[in-house]
């Protein structure tokens, strides 16, 4: 046993290895999370999102005002999503958050130009992602310099060459001074309920399971739902006084604007925590450890943080990664708290993404009872 052995190196190598292997989850984990991290960070995240969606209410059907929507289109910054007949749906779509952008041409767009009458158009955008926004509103910059260069000719070419023909007033709704807390402290609400929620149910209960205490459930008359329902009823307690405290300090600390939506803020909130405790749940069903606990859990976390809009610009994603993150409940908990305290949406206003989460719960629900009848028999 004296001096070193390279044998028994190998041998505790070796044994390491198969150990390894045998544990699978933790081999898939090893594997796939780099797989996943290069291909989100490779192919997801764009911190400059193009192909905006935008709504448009033009008052005057012009030559200038449609050379003005074509070169707005050929930015590249902007899709027209939307053409609306009045101020108040244009307001309706962006309060939503359907589109990211709405530009109004007035009705005398083309007068003012012809006098050089100080001609306007008005562009507002949702600043509740000042990132979603700034290279966008960057290229608004050389909007009048290109947008009508073919229009003024012969007798109107001084307007183009002496200065602007006219002007882009940009107003950013709901964050007009692009302060990155309105953004990150709303969102850190559903990252820090998702984190601390799932992970504490599911190494809670397959803590019990590896102690043995959960096989003096068998013994009992008890049902799936009515253990499902006795173990998480404490953790949604726990969940509602984070939301309190994490909201009483965003308004303290960061003077982040409430706005209103109370209503479906704190239903959004309920059904948010009610999924991520039935999530943790599932996923307490599935590992034999804390160890693989803890692993699926960070494996839930990481597109939930990187796909859902919290830390890169939704809109900036590709389709197929959009889609990803549409199925991921946090995208939609994100767009109810922004969009209540930053826009004081109503419940009408939030009702897509609050079905969303319930569906989220019912499915996530049935699938944790499913899997824990299975584990009990």
């Amino acid at each position: 046993m004296n001096g070193f052995s390279f044998q028994r190196v190998m041998a505790v190598l070796v044994k390491e290895f198969i150990q390894l292997t045998r544990d699978r989850l933790t081999y898939a984990m090893l594997l796939g999370v780099p797989v996943v991290q290069l291909l989100l960070f490779g192919y997801a995240i764009n911190n400059d999102p193009h192909h905006l969606p935008t709504a448009v209410l033009v008052q005057e059907n012009s030559t200038f005002a449609r050379a003005t929507l074509a070169t707005i289109k050929n930015s590249g910054y902007f899709d027209i999503a939307a053409q609306v007949r009045t101020p108040a749906e244009l307001d309706r779509l962006v309060e939503r958050g359907q589109v990211q952008f709405a530009i109004t041409i007035p009705g005398d767009f083309t007068r003012r130009v012809v006098r050089d009458d100080k001609a306007q158009i008005l562009v507002e955008a949702d600043a509740t992602d000042p990132a979603a926004t700034g290279g966008a509103v960057a290229a608004l910059t050389q909007l009048p310099d290109e947008a009508l260069r073919h229009e003024l000719t012969g007798a109107l070419a001084d307007r183009g060459d002496a200065k602007r023909p006219f002007e882009v007033i940009v107003h950013r709704r709901y964050n007009p001074d692009n302060i990155s807390a309105y953004n990150i402290v709303p969102g850190l609400l559903g990252v820090v309920l998702s984190m601390t929620l799932v992970m504490m149910t599911s190494l809670g209960v397959t803590r019990e399971q590896e102690r043995g205490t959960m096989e003096s459930l068998l013994s009992t008359p008890v049902q799936p739902i009515e253990v499902m329902i006795g173990k998480l009823a404490p953790y949604v307690a726990v969940g509602l006084i984070q939301a309190v405290v994490i909201l009483v300090l965003a308004k303290l600390l960061f003077s982040v604007p409430m706005m209103g939506g109370w209503v479906g803020l704190s239903i959004g909130v309920l059904l948010f925590i009610i999924g991520s405790l039935a999530l943790g749940f599932l996923i307490s069903t599935i590992a034999r450890t804390q160890l693989q606990a803890m692993q699926l859990s960070f494996f839930y976390m990481l597109p939930s943080i990187l796909l859902s809009g919290f830390m890169f610009p939704f809109r900036g994603m590709p389709v197929w990664t959009q889609a990803i993150g549409t199925a991921i409940p946090v995208t939609h908990f994100l767009r109810v708290v922004r969009g209540a305290l930053l826009k004081g949406q109503t419940l009408a206003d939030m009702a897509p993404s609050l079905i969303a989460l319930a569906i989220f719960v019912c499915v996530i629900t049935a699938l944790a009872l499913a899997r824990y009848r299975t584990t009990l028999d």
